[in-house]
């Protein structure tokens, strides 16, 4: 397996939603955003849609104010994090099958592929995730 690019990790929704909304790993989510707003990170590109999703999904059940959502919006579009324009045409051939074998969505599996791909360490606090990374060989921070 390729050596992984320095601080380069890619990052899950999990860890963003963790930082960005309390819950039991919100501090290890900041340390990790810290990083990658130090060295960078990627993203499938299902990433953006899915962070967005969430965040408004928790203002509409009154979770965070409009004006966090579009503050925590800001703080992400400017972090160093690359989206990756393969997503969509590895869909069906490479993440479809990862989702078969490792019992993912094709969302989960799409970052599952990009770690993979890009030699670079999965960010994620999904119990599923991190179990199908490990049994793929695909690095864990």
């Amino acid at each position: 397996m390729p050596v992984p690019a320095p601080g380069l990790v890619v990052l899950d929704a999990s860890v963003v939603l963790a930082a960005l909304l309390p819950e039991q790993h919100s501090d290890r989510a900041r340390d990790i955003l810290i990083q990658v707003a130090a060295e960078g990170a990627r993203v499938p590109s299902l990433w953006p849609l899915e962070i967005g999703n969430v965040l408004l999904i928790a203002q509409r059940r009154g979770l965070i104010r409009a004006e966090e959502r579009a503050r925590f919006l800001d703080q992400l579009a400017r972090l160093p994090i690359a989206v990756d324009p393969e997503t969509a045409a590895r869909a069906w051939p490479d993440i479809a099958p990862l989702a078969e074998r490792h019992r993912l969505t094709l969302y989960d599996a799409a970052y599952l592929e990009l770690s993979l791909r890009a030699a670079l360490p999965l960010a994620s606090f999904d119990a599923a995730l991190r179990r199908a990374a490990a049994d793929a060989g695909a690095a864990l921070l």
